[in-house]
């Protein structure tokens, strides 16, 4: 994983994940929050998903990114390519940790790093993200982000989800 990149924002660094992120990533995993991303888990499922988050790096050689404020290695979350061997799209993903960075803009942020890096240096041609219906949240950021709904496109296994797809000029779907 060392030769993982790490990218900039205005305020963000976003980097491969760290052993030391999991102490930021098990009470969120644990918690109500994670109800959008199939939890809360136990703590064996929590450390599960992030050994699978780790994993996905050395598999594919490339995954969700954990960001932090610059200067800092205050995991805040995740957002990046993500692309496990039975989603049928690649994925830009994202969630954010902790209740108190809500509504600062940072997973917007983090998000559209990821999403360029993909198109860009990964070379993707083509991005989906699957949001729960429930996540208003999740959604307004997808359109924040451009993408648009594409309810033709298939969901994982027998995910009750909506596919919100994005340009791979950063733009418009």
């Amino acid at each position: 994983m060392s030769a993982a990149p790490m990218i900039e924002t205005a305020r963000l660094q976003l980097r491969a994940p760290r052993a030391a992120d999991w102490e930021a990533w098990a009470p969120f995993a644990r918690s109500e929050r994670a109800r959008f991303v199939g939890g809360p888990y136990d703590l064996g499922e929590a450390w599960r998903g992030f050994a699978h988050v780790v994993g996905h790096w050395v598999l594919r050689g490339f995954g969700m990114f954990v960001f932090a404020p610059k200067g800092s290695d205050a995991a805040m979350g995740m957002a990046g390519p993500w692309f496990p061997a039975d989603w049928p799209e690649p994925e830009i993903a994202w969630s954010l940790w902790r209740p108190e960075d809500e509504g600062k803009g940072y997973a917007f942020e983090a998000a559209q790093a990821a999403r360029a890096h993909a198109f860009g240096p990964l070379g993707w041609r083509t991005a989906v993200s699957y949001v729960d219906p429930a996540n208003t949240r999740s959604m307004r950021l997808a359109e924040r982000l451009g993408a648009r709904r594409d309810p033709a496109a298939e969901t994982p296994g027998d995910a009750t989800c909506l596919v919100y797809r994005h340009a791979a000029n950063g733009g418009t779907a």
